[in-house]
């Protein structure tokens, strides 16, 4: 297991053009597609991170033939599923693993309930995975050692989720486009990820209805075929990106970055004062911008909260927390959806962060801060770049250590960010 860190030489101003690199949580859900076929997939823009690499090695012990084009572009052949359960070393590493269930269940008529990692930001239940699989007929075999889901007799049924949960909605939807007759989804996730999943699902010839709303009316079909697909930027590293230029930016362009998705993330970083421009598909972050919070009206204390999508996404609370420590005034993130999420904030306040976490969901953050280095660990992913662009945005050096929580979302970070003038060195453990 990796040991690398960071040193990180802070208080530099950045400047430069950077790119996103492909949807990370697009990515996960579309390589397990990949099993719901036995002819050629061509994914392109995959981004290169530990997440995806762990996704495309499950994919291959399960037997599918994986080819490398190029960079980030790969060819996926499942003319034979090996076996109805995961290898557990591999699994047990990430929580996208669950993205395996319904094409295995589809292929091999059952899976054994796999073990699975991820973040640890509070409770990620599957409740609402098996409530889906079982509305589709999938029986639940739990007597003997393990859990056991088997779907021979699979029809299609109107259900309603009782959470909008993404990775249950793309089970289900992967689970319902080879299923006999209708199936109609309430309250499901429509994230832009899960709109990427049903794109390329219909690209392969499945029956998809409402991609892009909380209702998808899905018509089986007896066969998908191969496809080609281009996954798209991630907005979540777009917004880290613009939460790296509101903090110590000096002219930033995020190249190629810019899709309607944006415009619900855009507003939350104007209410801490920060100008944005658009230009084409390019977003640009003008430097040199006194940031100042937008109360309001009649004065009142802002807050910018997550909920699913469409508003503001939970995976960019945490950096909305060190973008406002920048910002003059009060303001409030709340973060509805994780209760463990927000922990890591107790790291910003050694380095002089002027914030209180008020409990397991809300912050108040008065700024401008002035932050020095210190030595941090990254809990999870969008806290380790949280972290990371707080040490970009202190005086002096920190340190920051388990990287491979960054690793497993962000491609090549260093590289990207020292191109705009940063002083990161990875240290090899």
């Amino acid at each position: 297991m990796s040991k690398d860190y960071f040193i990180v030489n802070g208080g530099k101003k950045l400047k430069g053009d950077i790119y996103a690199s492909g949807n990370k949580n697009e990515a996960l859900p579309v390589i397990a597609a990949t099993l719901l076929t036995d002819e050629e997939v061509i994914l392109s823009n995959i981004p290169n991170i530990i997440d995806t690499n762990i996704m495309i090695d499950i994919a291959k012990d399960l037997g599918v033939k994986v080819k490398k084009i190029k960079a980030n572009k790969f060819s996926f052949t499942a003319k034979k599923i090996n076996k109805d359960y995961l290898n557990d070393s591999l699994a047990s590493r990430i929580r996208s693993s669950l993205l395996y269930m319904a094409p295995v269940i589809i292929r091999k008529g059952s899976i054994t309930l796999p073990s699975t990692g991820g973040d640890k930001i509070g409770q990620r239940r599957i409740d609402s995975h098996l409530m889906a699989f079982q509305e589709l007929g999938v029986k639940i075999d739990d007597k003997k050692a393990g859990c056991k889901l088997i779907g021979k007799k699979l029809s299609g049924k109107d259900f309603t989720f009782d959470e909008a949960s993404v990775m249950a909605t793309e089970n289900a939807v992967m689970l319902a486009v080879l299923t006999t007759g209708k199936t109609s989804i309430y309250n499901c996730a429509c994230e832009p990820h899960v709109q990427g999943l049903c794109n390329l699902l219909v690209a392969m010839g499945a029956k998809i209805k409402g991609v892009g709303t909380n209702m998808l009316i899905i018509t089986g079909v007896k066969k998908l075929h191969g496809a080609k697909h281009t996954i798209m930027p991630d907005h979540i590293e777009v917004g880290s990106f613009i939460g790296l230029a509101a903090t110590i930016g000096n002219g930033i362009t995020i190249k190629n970055a810019y899709t309607k998705h944006m415009d619900i993330i855009f507003p939350a970083f104007a209410k801490i004062g920060l100008n944005i421009e658009v230009k084409n598909k390019d977003i640009f972050i003008p430097g040199g911008q006194k940031l100042k919070v937008h109360d309001d009206f009649g004065g009142k204390i802002p807050s910018i909260s997550d909920q699913p999508w469409p508003s503001f996404p939970a995976d960019l609370t945490s950096i909305m927390v060190v973008a406002s420590l920048f910002s003059k005034g009060t303001i409030m993130i709340h973060e509805k959806m994780f209760e463990g999420r927000l922990f890591f904030v107790d790291s910003l306040i050694r380095m002089g962060a002027k914030l209180v976490l008020c409990d397991p969901h809300r912050v108040v953050i008065t700024g401008p801060s002035k932050l020095h280095g210190v030595e941090l660990s990254s809990p999870d992913i969008r806290a380790g770049m949280t972290m990371l662009i707080a040490a970009l945005s202190a005086k002096g050096k920190s340190i920051i250590y388990n990287i491979k929580q960054i690793d497993r979302g962000y491609e090549g970070v260093e590289d990207k960010l020292n191109g705009l003038g940063a002083r990161i060195e990875r240290i090899s453990g």
